[in-house]
Parts: structure tokens; C-alpha cells; sequence
């Protein structure tokens, strides 16, 4: 009875990307059984829609959680609103480094897709192809955007991302070159506020520390809940499923943040 709603990272705690975790979907339909609201909070630059749809593919009921809170959205919704300034006074030609086929962002904010850096005037990082793209290509690619000092909006701030092939450089590390070349990057998602207040918002009358946050990164997960207030479980799942203890106390100590619960995996 200590905690009212639940806030789940999906990538690394219900899921591997490809595979649901054994006994997650059981976990995440007990939670909801307790007659709480369960939310998923994730760093995806996709839509809601999108990833209800993946979870569902993976056995995760849509019954069972209350919505599914993407970065991707939240973004929209911060330029929608001008929070995140856009130019107002032409239609936005915009370069997206993503997954195969994603320009989601920029479709949804009418922009034009471009190809070139040289010829854009916003740059969208939602995901990475860190797998089988070379981050000196990436570099190379955004060096003509980041020199102009075009914006950039990053959807997806997670700096490691499960692959079959290991661990691999997410869309946040691609962000961080982005910076390093000299450009100004917008994160939005996991540990910046903006996310966990859209999800607050849907459940308004639940105090903070009666959320439980349950995530695989000390950075993201852990971090971003400390910030916002709620509790935190950190699940060895995920990106650190290979990471020793006195390596996973230490970057606790380094980030200043208390967690008070440790699991091995999302089980009932």
C-alpha cells in the first residue's frame, strides 16, 4: 500500500525490444490489478499508438496500463505550445536521424523532410542506427547542420540502447556529438521534467512520492524520478544486466540519488 500509481520504462524492464522479459506482462497485469494506475513513461520518439501497438505484440494488454507517454509526443506538444521555438516564418525543412522510415516529428509538425544538413533548417534525433552507422558518420553528417548552428530537438535522450548485438550508442549519444560539434540540442524525454509532468497531468490527485518508478537506467529512470520526486526501482534488466554491483553503487553515488527499491527483473 505505500505507492498509488506506477511509472514503468518499458525498453529494458518489460522488454528487449524484441522479446517481452519472462513474467513481465504478468507483472505489469497484477500492478494493474491492485486497482492502481499503471502508466508507461518511455523514451521513444514515436507516438503513443506505436508503442501500445509493440506492446501489445509482446503480450502487454492494453487493459493493463493507463496510457503510454512518449517522449515523441511530449516534443510535439512543446512545439506545438512554443515552448521549443520553431522558425514561424516558412514551412520547416527538417533532417531526422532516426530508425528506418521515421520522420514522425517532422510529418506531425508539417516540416519537409530533407536529407542534407547543409539544407535544414531543424534537425530531429529520435533514435540511432548506432548498430551498423559509424558515429564518425553520424558526426559527419550533422557537422554541416551543428557549424550553421541549426536547432536540434532529441527525442530520445537515452545514451544506450539494447540491440541483439549488445549494447550500442542510443539517440542521446548521437545528441551529445551533435553538442560536441557545436550545436544546441533540445532534449525532451527521461530525465528532463517536461515527460514526467505530461504523465503526472493524466493522474493529477496522486502525490509524487506515492509514485513508483520502475527503470533499468540509473541515469534516465532513477535520475529523472529523483528530480521529479517519486520512488524508484531500479530493475538489472536491460543496460545493465551485465554491470557489476560496485559499478552500479558507484554511478548511484555519482548522480546523488537514494533508491529504495533493487530488482532483479519485473516479476510478480
Amino acid at each position: 500500500g505505500r505507492y498509488d500509481a506506477f511509472f514503468l520504462d518499458q525498453f529494458g524492464v518489460v522488454h528487449d525490444g524484441t522479446h517481452a522479459y519472462p513474467g513481465a506482462a504478468a507483472a505489469v497485469d497484477a500492478l494493474a490489478g491492485l486497482g492502481k494506475p499503471v502508466l508507461f513513461v518511455t523514451n521513444s520518439g514515436r507516438p503513443a499508438a506505436f508503442n501500445e501497438a509493440r506492446l501489445a505484440r509482446l503480450g502487454i494488454a492494453r487493459s493493463s496500463y493507463l496510457a503510454c507517454v512518449t517522449s515523441g509526443d511530449v516534443a510535439i506538444r512543446l512545439c506545438e505550445d512554443g515552448a521549443i521555438p520553431l522558425p514561424q516564418d516558412r514551412r520547416i525543412r527538417c533532417l531526422t536521424l532516426s530508425s528506418p522510415g521515421d520522420t514522425n516529428l517532422s510529418d506531425r509538425l508539417g516540416c519537409t523532410s530533407v536529407e542534407a544538413a547543409d539544407a535544414t533548417d531543424l534537425v530531429v534525433i529520435a533514435g540511432s542506427q548506432a548498430d551498423h552507422i559509424a558515429m564518425t558518420e553520424y558526426e559527419e553528417r550533422m557537422r554541416p547542420a551543428a557549424s550553421r548552428g541549426v536547432p536540434c530537438i532529441c527525442t530520445n535522450p537515452d545514451r544506450q540502447m539494447l540491440t541483439p548485438q549488445g549494447l550500442v550508442p542510443a539517440a542521446g549519444a548521437i545528441a551529445d556529438r551533435y553538442t560536441a560539434l557545436g550545436g544546441v540540442v533540445t532534449f525532451v524525454g527521461k530525465p528532463y521534467s517536461e515527460i514526467y509532468a505530461a504523465a503526472h497531468a493524466l493522474i493529477a490527485t496522486v502525490q509524487r512520492p506515492r509514485i513508483l518508478c520502475i527503470g533499468d537506467s540509473i541515469d534516465h529512470d532513477m535520475a529523472g524520478a529523483a528530480a521529479f520526486g517519486a520512488a524508484k526501482a531500479l530493475v538489472r534488466t536491460g543496460i545493465l544486466a551485465e554491470t557489476n554491483e560496485s559499478a552500479i553503487a558507484s554511478r548511484v553515488s555519482e548522480k546523488g540519488v537514494t533508491i529504495e527499491h533493487h530488482l532483479a527483473c519485473l516479476r510478480w
